[in-house]
């Protein structure tokens, strides 16, 4: 089990990096981060997974070049832990949610796992 979290990771700065600013968001995200995706693509025996800033910020600078809005519906942090839902449109009307737990670190997020769903 993890330390607590530092008091700079907080709910109010993942709303403003998931909801339009990518750079604060991905500064949440520890070095050696872990982000598992799971979808109808990638599905829970074979999850995408990234490992590292460096790979989650090029994840973020793909999601964050679309003409797509993004929203986060709740959020809680809880010591160690934090989890949040997110809807997002696209411009063409096409919904997705997404749930997210996290693992935090010294403040930072050390693991997610992300499970999403979008309209057909």
């Amino acid at each position: 089990m993890g330390t607590a979290a530092d008091p700079a990771f907080d709910g109010e700065t993942l709303r403003r990096g998931v909801e339009g600013q990518p750079d604060i968001l991905l500064s949440l995200y520890a070095d050696d981060a872990e982000f598992r995706i799971v979808d109808h693509t990638t599905q829970p025996s074979h999850p995408k997974v990234l490992h590292g800033r460096d790979e989650i910020g090029r994840m973020l600078e793909d999601v964050y070049s679309r003409d797509m809005t993004h929203k986060v519906e709740r959020c809680i942090v809880q010591g160690d832990e934090a989890a949040y839902s997110e809807s997002c449109q696209y411009a063409d009307g096409v919904r997705v949610l997404s749930e997210s737990m996290l693992t935090l670190r010294d403040g930072k997020i050390a693991e997610q796992t992300l499970i999403q769903a979008w309209d057909d």
